[in-house]
């Protein structure tokens, strides 16, 4: 059997390897190209990233391998930690550094107490409209797509949470602040929203992720550091990466005996003795294995959502706290 060239383009490349990477996003590049480097140091078949940084961002970006990839919805919908510095007086195109100047004003001497009164405001459930230099589509267009052909459409404002909003400092000028905040928050549009109820505008031009779910920074690795582990073989690498399980650590585990395991695997929803009455799960079986994820269903039992594939149990860890 003679094999087409288009069919050897079209198989799959690169090592089947499952697990989770922190990698320390340097500033400068996309995070889709922070990827496309790390998949090609580790020589991966199949890696994504969980949740994008802006290109003047840095920080944490959560890289997941193979059957990792199932469970990165559970990061991209989790709660995320910023560092990041605000400049009054400046309003910028795109809410950064990177944008043109569209208006500058003089900053007030504004006092710490002035500027918590304001910070205030924005703690607990808030509303934020989308910056048009963002991903978010608009008729199948992305919306940065748009604004850089100088289109701008209306956006529906959209509800948010900032759990934390820390004043780190401030020298009359930059606003230095801590954030932590949910899902689908614009730093960008904080800063602009605080800039103009100060009455000032203000920019970012600073921005750190220092959180992400269960991850914090102090388990991030640069590329600098993965580039000179790579040079001693790729295997080298695989010791930096998380289990499977890793992003999920928030989520309740409940370990299960080999016969309801097994029904579970093959996809039935079953009734497990002393499980949670609600909920999501982390579930394992009689040897620690990591099955994947289960719900607690109204009538008690449970059932599967996401399982790890049974042939990658390679990539099977024990059970552990992190």
């Amino acid at each position: 059997m003679v094999v087409k060239k288009s069919q050897r383009r079209n198989k799959p490349q690169g090592r089947n390897l499952d697990g989770i990477l922190l990698l320390d996003k340097p500033i400068g590049i996309t995070s889709n190209q922070a990827l496309q480097q790390v998949k090609n140091l580790f020589a991966a078949r199949k890696a994504g990233h969980t949740g994008s940084l802006d290109k003047m961002a840095s920080g944490l970006l959560p890289i997941c391998f193979g059957e990792a990839t199932k469970f990165s919805g559970y990061l991209l919908e989790a709660d995320k930690q910023y560092l990041t510095d605000c400049r009054l007086g400046i309003r910028t195109a795109t809410g950064d550094a990177l944008g043109d100047i569209l208006e500058e004003a003089p900053v007030p001497a504004y006092s710490i107490s002035q500027v918590e009164d304001v910070l205030a405001k924005f703690r607990g459930e808030t509303t934020q409209i989308p910056p048009m230099f963002s991903a978010l589509k608009h008729q199948g267009k992305r919306l940065y797509e748009l604004a850089y052909k100088g289109i701008e459409v209306e956006r529906q404002p959209r509800r948010v949470v900032i759990h934390k909003l820390e004043l780190i400092s401030f020298d009359g000028v930059i606003l230095r602040m801590a954030v932590h905040c949910s899902k689908g928050t614009y730093i960008r549009t904080l800063a602009e929203d605080i800039g103009k109820l100060l009455g000032c505008g203000a920019h970012v031009t600073m921005l750190r992720r220092t959180g992400a779910g269960p991850f914090r920074e102090a388990g991030m690795h640069v590329l600098e550091k993965l580039q000179e582990v790579a040079v001693h073989g790729v295997e080298h690498l695989d010791s930096l990466l998380l289990p499977l399980d890793a992003a999920l650590r928030d989520l309740p585990d409940l370990r299960l005996n080999a016969l309801i395991a097994g029904y579970i695997r093959d996809g039935q929803a079953v009734m497990v003795p002393q499980a949670p009455i609600s909920g999501m799960l982390r579930l394992y079986d009689e040897t620690g294995g990591f099955i994947g994820v289960g719900e607690i269903l109204d009538d008690g039992r449970v059932e599967p959502r996401r399982l790890v594939n049974r042939q990658g149990e390679s990539s099977r860890h024990i059970l552990r706290s992190f």
